[in-house]
């Protein structure tokens, strides 16, 4: 998703936006990520810049079958998204606490991370291990 509730607001663009200029589509759909500058940042190419907030945030007390329902509909609108990456990567360095952001909600945003930092311990651990065994062979 583009924007947090505390954020500014999001601004529309018109309804049949387009792709990056020069950017071919792939055979999935999506625009192949490019290098983007201060001038065009990857948010404002985001799908999601032309659909209702409501879909990528939760209502307070929203019953379960609505949210499953909700995030399904945000992650069909992020599956066609050609930033969906960038948008991804964003919510996970943020951290990003709520919504749906690049195809994952909050709750697979943790998980994604939770993997992320497992992996980073068991590469520093290796790399010790490597390391101690070239001083020890030294």
């Amino acid at each position: 998703m583009l924007q947090p509730t505390h954020q500014s607001p999001q601004v529309a663009v018109p309804a049949g936006g387009t792709s990056p200029a020069g950017a071919q589509p792939s055979a999935w759909g999506r625009v192949p990520v490019r290098e983007r500058d201060q001038d065009n940042p990857w948010h404002s190419d985001a799908v999601c810049r032309r659909d209702e907030a409501g879909l990528f945030f939760a209502p307070s007390k929203e019953p379960t079958a609505a949210r499953l329902s909700r995030e399904e509909a945000a992650k069909r609108v992020c599956a066609r998204c050609p930033v969906m990456v960038e948008c991804r990567e964003h919510a996970l360095l943020q951290p990003e606490p709520y919504g749906v952001w690049g195809g994952l909600t909050a709750a697979e945003r943790r998980v994604v991370l939770a993997r992320r930092r497992r992996r980073d311990l068991e590469l520093q651990k290796a790399t010790r291990t490597a390391a101690d065994t070239i001083a020890a062979a030294g």
